[in-house]
């Protein structure tokens, strides 16, 4: 019996995350045809493992397709040109190579990369135009992934986007990397967490909901958050002058409560400074849903990029 090839030039594209995987499967049109979603294990088996069983389940969704590559988005540092990450604390790995297990398994091409960089690749892929992007992952952490010309741009040591530890209070308090006041301390999930000291399964959105009733503490950390992300986005437009902030991560399931306050942070930032008033950096920010699975599609994107593309210069091909 002839095997019809249903969905040609599919590819499947996983966003490792520290407590899921999300995983597309990619159409060369841009539709993605299946989805899945299960647990993340810990330790660098597990984590294998769960790529394994995520990439059949989206293959047994789409029997006779022709699966061409798989890609890969996931914290930690990653050498995309070697398919390995280092430091993935959250998953429990130090080192793992990705890329050679998986394509021995499975006997597909694999491309990883960083989760905020696959991720921004994902978000300029939505676009209409090719403008420069950044990406700002508002999560545990903050950090950006920058999109120049379709391009990811990693700067000269691939610690491009890295906006998270830059300081914009030295007198603000204390980061995990050792500085006083990065922008991460003023608006990461984890961080503000730390400042409320509250045993609550959502502290954003306990603090949110307190500085609305009224609690000085929580107004404080409110404003911080606000004030934060507003730092984030004036010093992505004016370092690298991108078009739009597209904003993601954890955080955007209160996109609703946030975004307002981010708007106004940045309009007050512009109030006495006609330089930033000419700018229009409040009208420069997009708030994804909170389920918006760009880190998957860009990580589906990483096998799509023209052949004289290196693994560490990843194009955007949205069409094929």
């Amino acid at each position: 019996m002839t095997i019809v090839n249903r969905y040609p030039g599919v590819r499947i594209g996983l966003d490792i995350g520290g407590t899921k995987i999300a995983g597309i499967a990619r159409a060369d049109d841009g539709a993605i045809l299946a989805d899945v979603r299960q647990p993340t294990g810990i330790g660098g088996d597990a984590v294998i493992a769960g790529i394994l069983d995520a990439t059949r389940a989206l293959r047994d969704q789409l029997p006779g397709s022709d699966i061409r590559s798989i890609g890969i988005g996931i914290p930690g540092l990653v050498d995309a040109s070697a398919g390995r990450v280092l430091h993935a604390v959250n998953l429990g790995v130090e080192s793992l190579d990705i890329a050679a297990q998986v394509q021995r398994a499975l006997d597909l091409q694999c491309f990883v990369e960083n989760d905020v960089k696959a991720a921004a690749l994902g978000a300029a892929s939505l676009r209409d135009d090719n403008t420069p992007i950044a990406y700002l992952n508002l999560g545990t952490g903050v950090a950006a992934g920058i999109v120049i010309d379709g391009r990811i741009w990693r700067g000269s040591r691939g610690i491009a986007g890295e906006i998270g530890h830059l300081s914009v209070d030295p007198q603000g308090r204390v980061c995990g990397c050792g500085q006083r006041g990065c922008i991460e301390t003023m608006c990461g999930g984890g961080a503000l967490a730390r400042a409320w000291a509250r045993e609550v399964d959502l502290p954003v959105k306990d603090i949110l909901d307190a500085a609305d009733a009224g609690d000085p503490t929580a107004t404080v950390l409110r404003d911080d958050l606000f004030r934060g992300v507003a730092a984030a986005v004036r010093a992505l437009v004016l370092s690298v002058d991108v078009e739009s902030v597209v904003i993601g991560g954890g955080l955007t399931a209160l996109a609703e409560r946030l975004e307002p306050g981010i708007r106004t942070a940045l309009r007050a930032d512009a109030a006495t400074s006609p330089f930033l008033r000419s700018l229009h950096l409040d009208e420069r920010i997009e708030m994804l849903p909170a389920d918006s699975p760009v880190a998957a599609i860009g990580a589906a994107l990483l096998g799509s990029a023209p052949a004289d593309t290196t693994a560490l210069d990843k194009e955007i091909v949205p069409h094929g």
